[in-house]
């Protein structure tokens, strides 16, 4: 979306449809605020008092230049309530949407821009639309000790974004972020697992790293995750897996403490790397690669 050609759209000061049309509009937009006045409560919405579009509109961009976003959300939220059908409602939905994005106001930045999608689905701002919604996930991914619902959800979107519109603006930066969200998404299976393991559940943390390996495996923790899964059927006494899962870390990570730490492992035992093609680790490594 191109702010800088936005913030220089200023309306004229007379609206110039006629009149009897401005007149229906304000008429409708006063029955819908006085609806939603009646089922809300949220004491920060500006009280009705009509006022031209152009009014508005050039209030709430004269707020957006000074980088006063929180009244700037609220007059642009205005221009969609007072009138609803014009050029500017549709502006409006996606400039509150950012200023919203701005103060930290996610859930509402995420329903202003899935309405501007769903009202206008072929407007040539949708790309970015759908990337202020994954960063609105985004920048409430937690750390990995805590619930990931955010990662997923913001993982979706730039998936949608950079499916959809895969040559924009924003999908470039949305691809850098998948690969983070990844990453992150793996480091979570990586401290469960490793809390199994650390407790000698040995199955429950051969499943962790399993997702790893499956699901995250262009991830840097893909090395720690083969190294883990050496350490763990090892200990079940599954030598084979544990030589596969060491071979497919020297062939690929062959410098890496991580290959390193295997191969002493195995070495306690008098084993070597030894890739079993048969085994899971050597099948799901070679669906990616």
């Amino acid at each position: 979306m191109d702010f800088a050609r936005m913030r220089e759209a200023r309306l004229p000061i007379r609206d110039r449809r006629p009149s009897f049309f401005r007149a229906a509009v304000a008429g409708a937009a006063v029955l819908a605020a006085a609806a939603l006045a009646g089922c809300s409560s949220d004491s920060d919405e500006l009280p009705y008092e009509e006022r031209p579009v152009e009014q508005i509109y050039n209030t709430a961009m004269d707020h957006m230049d000074e980088k006063e976003y929180t009244p700037a959300a609220k007059e642009f939220d205005e221009v969609e309530r007072q009138h609803p059908y014009s050029e500017w409602a549709r502006r409006s939905m996606l400039m509150g949407a950012y200023a919203h994005y701005k103060i930290n106001e996610y859930d509402e930045a995420i329903l202003s821009a899935q309405r501007f999608i769903s009202l206008h689905p072929s407007n040539k701002d949708v790309p970015y639309a759908y990337y202020l919604i994954g960063l609105s996930y985004y920048e409430r991914i937690s750390d990995v000790g805590r619930d990931q619902k955010m990662t997923e959800n913001a993982l979706n979107s730039f998936y949608e974004l950079t499916r959809r519109f895969p040559t924009s603006e924003y999908a470039r930066d949305a691809q850098l972020k998948i690969d983070l969200t990844l990453d992150h998404l793996a480091g979570k299976e990586m401290e469960i697992g490793r809390y199994y393991l650390n407790r000698h559940d040995y199955i429950a943390a051969i499943n962790r790293f399993r997702e790893v390996i499956e699901r995250y495996q262009t991830t840097t923790h893909t090395p720690e995750a083969l190294e883990r899964l050496t350490e763990a059927y090892l200990a079940l006494g599954i030598k084979t897996e544990a030589q596969t899962a060491a071979a497919i870390l020297g062939y690929n990570f062959a410098g890496s403490e991580w290959y390193e730490a295997s191969d002493a492992l195995l070495a306690v035992q008098g084993l070597e790397p030894q890739e079993n093609k048969d085994s899971w680790i050597s099948r799901a490594w070679n669906t990616v690669f």
